[in-house]
């Protein structure tokens, strides 16, 4: 196992044939600390990822940070730039390391987030999903309000197991009225039918992806390690980031006084 410390961007930056930005130092040393640059093994990796790669040690290939930081900056340069017309961006996180993760960083810029199964034809099927989650929501305003006391003691457990079921499917999309503008999704590989779904939609989307899978099947490709709780958080935390400057600059509407 390739073990990170304050040495590997000075031995990575060596090898390099361009010096590293000094500027950018800092954040390739946080990158590198929080295991983003880690691959897979050589054998796995996809002829069109090759440009990503520095160097490979001990059979694992080693992510090229500086291009991995690059690619990051566009693709928050991407979403800012939705965000700030009113648009929102759709998280996509269903593994076991990125789920919670995933789902506190969507609720803390109020975006929707698939961090369960995804449903197949959440977005090819929208209208037919969103009928659904209306009556979701029904029980649940149903149940909030008393009006399921009219039921028996077995309707009213059967409706309950309903109401669990249908929380766990839709809960992170339950108020998304619309498509999204955008589609946001760690580990592209784990999450293939939400990638092709947004493809088939036409909705650009942005994807923390590993060596082992081609960067052209999404707009924004960002090469890095999708499996590390840390290099995960690491991103979310510059996502929000950016997401929290765009929102701050959307002009103030201004109520015309008559």
């Amino acid at each position: 196992m390739i073990k990170t410390n304050e040495t590997n961007i000075k031995e990575l930056e060596s090898e390099k044939e361009a010096p590293i930005d000094t500027v950018k130092l800092p954040v390739l040393e946080e990158m590198m600390r929080v295991g983003l640059f880690m691959g897979h093994g050589k054998s796995k990796t996809h002829p069109r990822m090759k440009p990503y790669i520095h160097t490979t040690r001990n059979a694992m290939e080693i992510i090229d940070m500086d291009m991995t930081l690059d690619a990051l900056e566009k693709a928050l340069e991407f979403i800012k730039s939705k965000v700030i017309k009113g648009g929102f961006i759709m998280m996509v996180g269903t593994t076991p390391v990125a789920k919670e993760i995933v789902k506190e960083y969507a609720e803390k810029m109020g975006f929707p987030y698939v961090v369960e199964r995804w449903l197949g034809g959440t977005l090819t099927n929208f209208k037919t999903l969103s009928k659904r989650v209306t009556y979701f929501k029904k029980l649940k305003d149903d149940k909030a309000s008393g009006k399921l006391e009219k039921y028996t003691k077995k309707e009213r457990l059967d409706i309950d197991r309903e109401i669990v079921k249908l929380n766990t499917k839709f809960s992170g999309t339950e108020n998304m009225a619309i498509l999204p503008q955008a589609m946001f999704v760690v580990d592209a590989t784990h999450n293939m039918i939400a990638v092709r779904e947004g493809k088939k939609m036409g909705i650009p989307v942005i994807a923390m992806m590993n060596t082992d899978l081609n960067p052209e099947i999404v707009e924004f490709p960002i090469p890095c390690n999708d499996r590390t709780k840390e290099g995960i958080k690491w991103v979310m935390e510059k996502l929000a980031t950016a997401v929290g400057e765009a929102k701050s600059a959307i002009p103030e509407v201004k109520e015309v006084k008559k």
